[in-house]
């Protein structure tokens, strides 16, 4: 009787992996739902379009994008922005204000905030596509010099974007 339920395990076991397949759907442990039929990625440059500019931000979001996408997924990368699932887009927001105001009408902190607008398309399911702008920040005390951290704010922030991007393109929850 043992053997019987065990032969019926995997028999349950190897219909369930066949039917993900039937439905093109594949599963990875990093949560995507990428299709079969996608080999590779692309992504643009994102020129930076907000009213602050900060010299490096272009590139570095441009490549922190590609890294996590090439770690997350197991895709071919395609440097001639022609892969089989695209991004694209441009920052379109870089700003500070005051948060945490006392009585006394002074900030106790400062939140920075990035915005980017992000066009993804994917040539193999035209429906998942998207235009949508992700957005995110981080808060430092008034009593530390922006200049010194502003580097490690903008990678919090933009850690959790693309973060964001990845869940909202290729997670499908």
């Amino acid at each position: 009787m043992t053997r019987l339920k065990f032969f019926l395990i995997i028999l349950l076991a190897a219909l369930c992996c066949n039917s993900c397949k039937l439905y093109k759907v594949s599963y990875s442990m990093t949560g995507a739902s990428i299709s079969p039929e996608v080999k590779t990625f692309s992504v643009d440059y994102f020129p930076n379009k907000a009213p602050l500019v900060v010299p490096y931000l272009s590139s570095l979001f441009t490549d922190e994008l590609t890294n996590y996408m090439r770690s997350k997924t197991g895709l071919t990368q395609m440097t001639d922005n022609n892969g089989d699932i695209r991004f694209e887009g441009q920052i379109t927001n870089y700003y500070q204000r005051p948060i945490d105001i006392t009585s006394n009408e002074i900030a106790t902190s400062n939140r920075l905030t990035i915005e980017i607008r992000v066009k993804y398309i994917n040539t193999k399911d035209e429906d998942a596509g998207f235009d949508s702008t992700f957005s995110n920040y981080a808060d430092y005390s008034t009593e530390v010099d922006f200049n010194s951290v502003e580097e490690s704010l903008i990678n919090e922030i933009l850690e959790k974007i693309i973060d964001d991007i990845y869940t909202k393109a290729l997670v499908n929850w």
